[in-house]
């Protein structure tokens, strides 16, 4: 065999060995243990993997219709909702000035706004809290969401 059909003979074996691997990941992650955490988008400039994972659907309901109002960029119920928010906790990663945006989930019988927040990242990301930013968890939209 020839130097050059040896060298593409190992490059198409390597190509049908590293497709074989993907196929593995993703029948591995198909059939995944159901308890196992759900995928949520992480913040682009820090790490979220300490963060626990909630799907939207397993929120109370008003999380999902303040997801929503997020989505079609409003009208919102409270002038502070879409304003910036500082995570002067510092719970969330540290990213710059502006990335987060907080909004509020209504909270019934509530006579103000309550403790309930989305906090969302310019990456894509969705923190809930029920605590007002004592606590954090990374939402994940796709589970739940029609």
């Amino acid at each position: 065999m020839s130097n050059l059909t040896s060298r593409a003979v190992k490059a198409l074996l390597a190509l049908v060995v590293a497709l074989v691997g993907l196929v593995g990941i993703t029948a591995t992650s198909a059939g995944a243990d159901p308890g196992a955490r759900p995928a949520a988008v992480g913040a682009s400039c820090g790490d979220t993997s300490g963060f626990p994972v909630v799907a939207l659907s397993s929120l109370p309901p008003e999380a999902t219709d303040t997801y929503d109002l997020i989505q079609s960029d409003g009208p919102y119920p409270y002038p502070e909702d879409g304003t910036v928010f500082g995570n002067r906790e510092g719970l969330l990663p540290d990213c710059a000035s502006g990335y987060y945006h907080e909004f509020t989930v209504e909270t019934p019988g509530s006579p103000d706004r309550g403790a309930r927040r989305i906090i969302s990242g310019s990456g894509g990301e969705y923190f809930y809290t029920d605590d007002h930013y004592a606590s954090f968890s990374l939402i994940d939209v796709a589970a739940g969401t029609p």
